[in-house]
């Protein structure tokens, strides 16, 4: 099994900037992907990034190119996602998964194998 636990999310302005981290424990895999998704309250889940270990390929939603950076250590077992000029918008649940292995679509949330809680991210106007 896999346990992933986010941090990070919060409240912040408009404009401002949010650092989400996701730390994996667990069982070890020789190739795996990494993801964020959010989910807004009425909305279904999104695709806001992801990142395959091997090569660090990386994919983002157009809504968030250019202003979020995902990022991995692998080393500390830990995803990231770097957040700036934050919208209300991008006002969500934010999850972290995993997919054991090779990853085809990153952007479908049906890819990954396991989840975390989700962390909290609120942007007012």
């Amino acid at each position: 099994q896999v346990q992933l636990l986010e941090s990070g999310g919060g409240l912040v302005q408009a404009g401002g900037s949010l650092r989400l981290s996701c730390k994996k424990s667990g069982r070890t895999f020789s190739n795996f992907a990494m993801g964020w998704f959010r989910q807004a309250p009425g909305k279904e889940r999104e695709f806001v990034a992801a990142i395959s270990r091997t090569y660090g390929l990386t994919h983002y939603a157009d809504s968030v190119k250019g202003r979020f950076t995902i990022s991995r250590d692998n080393a500390q077992n830990t995803l990231n996602l770097q957040m700036n000029g934050l919208k209300p918008e991008d006002t969500a649940l934010y999850y972290c998964a995993l997919k054991g292995g090779i990853i085809i679509h990153p952007h479908h949330a049906s890819e990954y194998d396991y989840w975390g809680q989700g962390t909290q991210v609120t942007v007012s106007s």
